[in-house]
């Protein structure tokens, strides 16, 4: 039987991220469009569409980060490219906006 290759990053709910962002443990990353962004994100987050986070591995240079997009789908991808780039602490937000808009958690516009 084959072996399944662990990720090299964690996948979070919303509860645990929330729990996280109120430690002041993470720094967020947000890897949707610009459109996105401004209909909401979360306080306190960056934008980096992940296309351009792709192009700029250099941007990359804190860890315990905790990428999310709308879904969850766009900041696995991101996971994945932080993670081969050397970071060590990286969140995925299961779910994404979606998930956290889903719990009545803040965000800002």
């Amino acid at each position: 039987m084959e072996e399944q290759e662990l990720e090299p990053f964690a996948r979070i709910s919303a509860e645990e991220a929330k729990r996280l962002i109120d430690q002041g443990a993470v720094k967020l990353i947000d890897v949707r469009e610009p459109n996105e962004w401004e209909r909401d994100h979360l306080a306190n987050a960056t934008l980096i569409p992940l296309a351009k986070l792709m192009q700029q591995p250099g941007a990359l240079t804190e860890d315990n980060v905790i990428f999310y997009c709308e879904m969850g789908q766009r900041s696995a991808v991101a996971c994945e490219f932080a993670a081969s780039v050397g970071l060590e602490h990286v969140y995925n937000l299961e779910g994404g906006m979606n998930a956290w808009r889903q719990l009545g958690y803040p965000v800002e516009k």
